[in-house]
């Protein structure tokens, strides 16, 4: 007898529940970024960097009710790709799919490097390597044992960010007038805060993205998202709002480990290591989840022939789409282990907001029987990713905007070729 949730041998299996799912998205969205945003946030911000983090969760929490809509209605892998195909045809989709497996692809070899470089700086292009063969053949062997590693690892970053917290507040260096908003405060620079520190939010993708494999979608994925992205605003929100305290936003601006240097200003240095630990597991919490979701992602635009087929394989017995994760997990090799691409994945950010304009769009055009939320959620998460997009630095936008028209030119290509033959 096939086990329980399973479908049909080309199908994964549904064996994620609430807690799973929350803990999959938590282990996304409470990873690497918050160690290292609220430094180039403040930068950008100045003393509004909290109305900076405010204007990040109102258009993560549009785009999280317009993706659990969706989700709930195409309980299936790919996420956007899937809805944006659903709902406002072919091209639409591929654009959202190219923009998440590119993009996610240069981050994972990124967050893999950022891990490297804490736990052994040395060999940082050795250990992240190894991070991304350890994590991908985690896997491999089935996505209950990614979601159990993630409860671990979401709890250690937890108890870390709880310790620098709780140093934070109860230390002398607490200056109360450090959360004034000044006269340095600029609507432009709040915005572009708020596009840096949106990324922080955006791991509940994955949540949605795990469509196929999670249990009584309809009810599971609506419950998980916001469940997750309300932890995940609550843990922010006390992160800021305690390294501002005793840092002050000029201070935060010029950090370079902005937690680090949070625990000295509070008189906690024997913190100094276990934040150093905290965001290395961070970093690998993250690129957990995200090899899930490329892969994922991957194996969608196969079964539908954008990608080539043979990666819509699901192994038999563990029930994941095998061939597209070890191709994920080697592409990420070979970039950790051959480049630096630290500095080179602007366009990851543009295309994550791409990815959610198009899911915004696809939630405008449900019924009311199909779930619809009420229209000023997609309106606003729409408006909200296109002005976060542009607002990004020049460079970002640019390298951002030339992916997704490479996207586009390859998918002219293909139909060409297609109508040809």
């Amino acid at each position: 007898m096939p086990p329980p949730g399973a479908g049909p041998p080309d199908e994964l299996h549904r064996r994620l529940g609430v807690p799973d799912a929350v803990t999959i998205g938590l282990g996304a969205m409470i990873g690497a970024g918050i160690f290292t945003a609220l430094a180039p946030a403040a930068r950008a911000a100045g003393s509004g960097l909290l109305l900076g983090l405010a204007l990040a969760a109102a258009v993560a929490y549009c785009n999280a009710t317009s993706s659990a809509r969706l989700a709930a209605l195409y309980p299936a892998s790919g996420g956007t790709y899937v809805y944006g195909h659903k709902r406002l045809g072919e091209f639409w989709g591929y654009l959202a799919g190219w923009a998440f497996v590119v993009g996610k692809t240069a981050s994972c070899a990124a967050i893999a490097l950022t891990a490297g470089s804490y736990i052994w700086p040395g060999q940082a292009h050795t250990v992240a390597v190894a991070s991304v063969v350890a994590l991908t053949a985690v896997n491999y062997t089935g996505v209950q044992k990614s979601s159990l590693l993630a409860r671990v690892i979401v709890a250690l970053v937890l108890a870390v960010l709880a310790a620098v917290t709780v140093a934070s507040l109860t230390s002398g260096g607490v200056n109360a007038a450090h959360l004034d908003i000044g006269t340095d405060v600029a609507t432009g620079g709040v915005v572009q805060a708020a596009g840096l520190l949106f990324f922080a939010f955006a791991g509940y993708a994955r949540i949605a993205t795990l469509g196929e494999e999670v249990r009584d979608p309809a009810r599971t994925i609506p419950r998980a998202i916001p469940i997750a992205l309300g932890i995940t605003l609550v843990v922010y929100t006390l992160v800021a709002v305690s390294v501002l305290l005793v840092m002050g936003p000029d201070t935060l601006a010029a950090a370079g480990a902005p937690l680090t240097e949070a625990a000295r200003a509070a008189g906690a240095d024997q913190l100094v290591p276990l934040v150093r630990v905290g965001a290395a597991v961070a970093a690998l919490g993250s690129l957990l989840t995200l090899i899930l979701g490329v892969s994922r992602t991957t194996l969608a635009m196969a079964r539908d022939h954008h990608l080539p087929h043979a990666l819509a394989a699901v192994h038999p017995r563990f029930k994941v789409p095998h061939r597209a994760e070890l191709l994920v997990g080697a592409v990420v090799a070979v970039a950790a282990a051959t480049t630096d691409v630290r500095g080179a994945i602007g366009f990851s950010s543009f295309g994550v907001l791409a990815y959610y304009a198009i899911a915004n769009a696809s939630a405008w055009t449900l019924t009311p029987s199909e779930g619809r939320p009420a229209r000023i959620i997609p309106v606003t998460g729409l408006g909200g990713c296109l002005v976060l997009g542009f607002a990004l630095p020049l460079p970002s936008v640019i390298t951002g905007a030339a992916v997704l028209s490479g996207g586009a030119v390859v998918y002219g290509i293909r139909r060409v070729g297609a109508l040809r033959t």
